[in-house]
């Protein structure tokens, strides 16, 4: 008889992270988070230390065809810091690691070092280790970014409860239409190299797409205006499967108003160009790295204004209502998630 054999593709990203890690127990007192959220949580008595890793593989997440390496340095970190910020934490240190092919020279690979540094630089952190190994077959980096905030302040994704609002900061979908746009001028060269391709007019979402950056913005207006999320996530697989994740863990459903989902102009519009629906780019693109999260309707008044840019998208519901979008003719349509997933053929 043989052996039983699960494709990855089957479960998913998160359901594999689920399958590998449901045997696992927590044992230290000082482990407050593990698996589960954007990033671990270790108690250090006056305050908490904040880790998050991410791992990105060449021709899985990164395509080095229109890829610079040091935007790709500076990406590599800032998808990092988008999970402390996300936790309301203050990345204060990262390490970076690095499996290679000889292919790549030593010049490349200062380029990469050049955009972490940067990053490093723009948001304050100290880059503080790492670890190099050779490759069979292209680049991969891991990077672990480190963080601190009082217990207190902390946010997770299972905060959330009935009447609070969805907020989301920014606008949704840029990043993904900037990957089409570049995939598509990635095919013109490939069918005719002497063809320059046309990216100057899509500066935006090409930039949303090749050097994002994360909210430290909006952790420092909560601060400042003394506003406490009930539950918080990034939006780096696609509002609808983030949401999703913090419906999940807070055991609650959600009502998300189409009407009210910020998208930008320019993304909407080259939706349109590319016969897609600007809702879904929004929705399901990924990558947006906006901070998405909820909080009590005490705090509305502090959101709603326009100080920095936070649209209200939607409430928390009880679960037994479901997960939904209300689309602009009020039909209501069940929420779809068709984020990223790294294991879908």
């Amino acid at each position: 008889m043989s052996e039983k054999h699960t494709p990855l593709s089957s479960l998913g990203e998160f359901g594999l992270i689920d399958h590998l890690s449901k045997s696992f127990e927590i044992k230290q007192d000082s482990t407050l988070k593990g698996i589960g959220d954007d990033a671990a949580v270790i108690d250090h008595q006056d305050k908490c230390t904040v880790v998050s890793t991410d791992l990105l593989i060449e021709g899985v997440h990164f395509d080095l065809s229109f890829m610079p390496l040091k935007h790709l340095g500076y990406k590599a970190v800032v998808v990092n810091l988008s999970d402390v910020y996300a936790m309301n934490a203050t990345p204060t240190q990262l390490t970076v690691s690095l499996a290679i092919s000889n292919r790549f020279s030593v010049e490349a690979l200062d380029e990469l070092y050049a955009g972490i540094k940067h990053a490093c630089d723009t948001y304050g952190v100290d880059l503080v280790g790492g670890d190099t190994t050779s490759s069979l077959k292209g680049l991969n980096i891991s990077v672990t970014a480190i963080g601190q905030a009082k217990k207190e302040e902390l946010i997770y994704r299972d905060g959330a409860k009935a009447g609070d609002f969805i907020c989301v900061s920014g606008d949704l979908g840029a990043a993904y239409m900037g990957l089409q746009i570049l995939n598509r001028e990635k095919q013109v060269y490939l069918e005719n190299p002497e063809m320059q391709p046309e990216l100057d007019k899509h500066k935006l979402l090409v930039g949303r797409q090749l050097k994002p950056e994360a909210r430290k913005d909006v952790i420092a207006y909560f601060k400042e205006h003394n506003i406490r999320p009930t539950a918080m996530i990034d939006v780096s697989d696609g509002l609808s499967s983030d949401l999703m994740h913090i419906c999940k863990q807070s055991d609650v459903g959600c009502h998300v108003y189409e009407a009210n989902v910020p998208v930008h102009n320019e993304t909407y519009n080259q939706a349109l160009e590319f016969n897609m629906d600007p809702i879904t780019a929004a929705l399901s693109g990924g990558e947006d790295y906006e901070l998405l999260f909820t909080v009590s309707p005490s705090d509305e008044s502090k959101i709603n204004n326009q100080e920095i840019d936070i649209a209200i998208i939607g409430k928390i519901v009880e679960k037994d209502k479901g997960l939904m979008l209300q689309t602009r003719a009020n039909h209501l349509h069940e929420l779809v998630a068709q984020g990223w997933n790294s294991f879908q053929k």
